[in-house]
């Protein structure tokens, strides 16, 4: 696909190269047009016809788009670097297409101080991405005390979460609300009702009592939801909700909406693409919490991203060891990889499938929007001269066949493997440096 006229090692960045990306067909928050690209140093300095650079890249038939944005991964470092660390785990993102990322803060330990969240942004400097992170909203994520935010927000922190368990506590979520108005952050909610959800293994319904498993109903997501929106309308917070996917939830974050409500959520890939069917053959490979759900939650989860009720996919990227996987259904951890294969499920799922979106529309809940949910400031702006260089090329047209391999991450736990897709990212730019070409990572 890409014919390089001169191509130094990882050409961009700050060498002085113009990297020209020619023939394709740019897509961002301001349209769809076709144009020539030009990266110098860190930024985009033309976009139009006919344009010239040091380094060009044949692009004919493929999309540029601002760089893909996860607001939710899990790298595992520190404390589980067997599953994965910072540095595969952003390997992974490039080649998905992703120019950020927002690691999740349940590691060992968890990022509750400023102390972790340096430690992570630092590791996060040598990384093929941008790695931003999540603080929590409480101590060790113990839901008993608030964690201290200011000093986590004042290292750029602009999203807390307690992400693997949901704030039980009402009025310490509210003092949560409270507390993170006044320092201008999100509060983003893992939405499960320990009550509810203890000792189960999958969804509560036709499959989990086929397999005589513990089952998780809806409603254990949904009355979290419920008082979340509740609480954001007392305390005037701005909320974000983490990987629904239930079609009740998605009813009530349009509810939310419609009333002016400063309610965002989020759907993983799998939530529109796997049911519960899949455990039929008690794989961990498809435990995950919030787990997989019935034909009508998938179907709900796809036409909340159609319609904008859901304004962002977010990968819930979740390595896990082999020889933890490989244990029975019930006992393992719950948790699926997504980064290199969140766009091509979405444009298969998605655009080729009855939601009928379009590209475009995929590649907002994939890149601008949770960019502007996260204020990632950096990502997911138009291509544009003057805006930074943070930018995918997509193939929309390749079909391959997803593996076991579970590419560059330490980990095996994919949940697709034998599916065909659509959608293949051919380069990722991140800050003008060249750091997937042709599919393949730099160096």
């Amino acid at each position: 696909m890409s014919e390089v006229v001169r191509l130094p090692e990882r050409p961009g960045g700050d060498d002085g190269v113009d990297l020209l990306l020619r023939g394709g067909i740019v897509v961002d928050a301001t349209g769809e047009r076709q144009a020539d690209v030009v990266v110098r140093g860190r930024e985009v300095v033309a976009v139009g016809p006919d344009l010239s650079g040091d380094v060009e890249l044949d692009i004919r038939g493929c999309v540029v788009s601002p760089g893909l944005v996860d607001l939710h991964t899990h790298l595992r470092q520190p404390g589980r670097e067997e599953a994965e660390t910072i540095e595969s785990g952003s390997r992974a993102a490039a080649l998905g297409g992703y120019t950020a990322v927002l690691a999740m803060p349940n590691t060992t330990p968890a990022i509750d101080s400023a102390a972790v969240v340096r430690e992570v942004l630092e590791l996060g400097r040598a990384a093929c991405c941008d790695v931003h992170t999540a603080g929590a909203i409480t101590v060790d994520r113990a839901g008993e005390q608030l964690a201290p935010m200011a000093e986590m927000a004042a290292l750029g922190v602009t999203l807390f979460t307690d992400d693997g368990t949901g704030v039980q506590d009402d009025l310490l979520m509210r003092r949560a609300m409270e507390y993170g108005r006044g320092l201008d952050v999100t509060l983003a909610q893992h939405c499960e009702v320990a009550a509810l959800s203890a000792g189960t293994c999958m969804h509560e319904g036709e499959w989990s009592a086929r397999l005589g498993l513990p089952g998780q109903p809806a409603e254990a997501e949904e009355l979290m939801v419920m008082r979340d929106i509740a609480l954001a309308r007392l305390t005037g917070a701005r909320l974000h909700l983490l990987h629904m996917s239930t079609a009740g939830s998605v009813a009530m974050i349009a509810a939310a909406r419609a009333g002016g409500l400063a309610v965002t959520a989020e759907s993983a890939p799998h939530h529109f693409t796997l049911t519960d069917a899949c455990c039929a053959d008690y794989d961990a490979t498809f435990k995950v919490h919030p787990p997989l759900r019935g034909e009508r939650d998938v179907a709900a989860v796809a036409a909340g991203l159609a319609d904008n009720t859901i304004s962002a996919i977010a990968t819930d990227h979740a390595p896990h060891c082999p020889e933890d996987k490989e244990l029975p259904f019930d006992q393992a951890p719950p948790g699926m990889l997504g980064l290199e294969y969140a766009l091509a499920l979405a444009i298969t799922q998605l655009v080729d499938g009855p939601a009928g979106m379009s590209l475009a529309g995929v590649l907002a809940r994939l890149s601008w929007q949770p960019a502007a949910i996260a204020r990632m400031e950096r990502h997911g702006r138009p291509v544009a001269p003057g805006e930074p260089a943070n930018l995918c090329v997509i193939d929309p047209e390749a079909t391959w066949t997803i593996d076991a391999s579970g590419g560059a991450s330490r980990s095996r736990n994919v949940p697709y493997v034998g599916r065909e897709v659509r959608g293949k990212v051919r380069h990722t730019i991140c800050e003008g440096v060249l750091v997937v070409r042709d599919g393949e990572a730099q160096q």
